[in-house]
């Protein structure tokens, strides 16, 4: 049996034959690139999403409060009068300095080593007589790997076991905050100059 042909006006022959359909059941394939471009545009704030996890201020410091004692023998906070330079002892055996003309301040920041198990600092403090007291001050810590994302480099906090110094120019020194940080907020170790320097 001969199948009939289609009338070129009939319904059927107008699906087969116009433009806009399609019998092979495929999609178009703009609508692959469609689809590519919109997975890959996507993806964008995704993967970008890691990098504002990454702090702004990296910098770790351990953070000194400055003290006098007052009449009563009482520690309290002060300024300090007098000017106070600070130097450390680096690996290859050269002195850095940390701290120049510090003058007129309540506290200051210093940095800490990540590979040392004990920090040595030298504290020289001259007042307007150009008269001078020289202090070291030998700090213990604990280094803590700090790991925040694979986007963002390694760093270091560190934890205060101890502090001990000379007392030529320094009353006490005592750990207030152990816990050394990104947060300069805290104050971690107070510091007692004597004759209120």
């Amino acid at each position: 049996m001969t199948p009939t042909p289609l009338s070129p006006h009939s319904r059927s022959a107008r699906r087969v034959s116009g433009g806009c359909h399609r019998v092979s059941g495929r999609p178009p394939r703009y609508l692959y690139h469609l689809l590519f471009i919109i997975c890959y545009l996507g993806q964008g704030p995704l993967l970008s999403c890691s990098s504002i996890d990454c702090p702004v201020e990296t910098k770790v410091l351990v953070n000194y409060g400055i003290y006098s004692r007052d009449a009563s023998g009482a520690e309290v906070a002060d300024t300090l009068a007098d000017t106070l330079y600070v130097w450390t002892r680096r690996v290859d055996g050269k002195d850095t300095l940390l701290l120049n003309r510090g003058v007129g301040i309540t506290d200051f920041s210093l940095q800490i080593s990540y590979n040392h198990p004990e920090d040595t600092l030298i504290m020289l403090v001259t007042d307007t007589n150009y008269v001078w007291t020289l202090d070291t001050v030998w700090l213990k810590k604990t280094d803590i790997p700090h790991f925040e994302s694979v986007d963002c480099a390694a760093h270091f906090f560190h934890h205060l076991d101890a502090v001990r110094s000379t007392h030529y120019g320094i009353d006490t020194i005592s750990i207030d905050n152990p816990s050394v940080t990104y947060d300069t907020s805290p104050t971690n170790l107070r510091i007692c100059f004597k004759n209120r320097h």
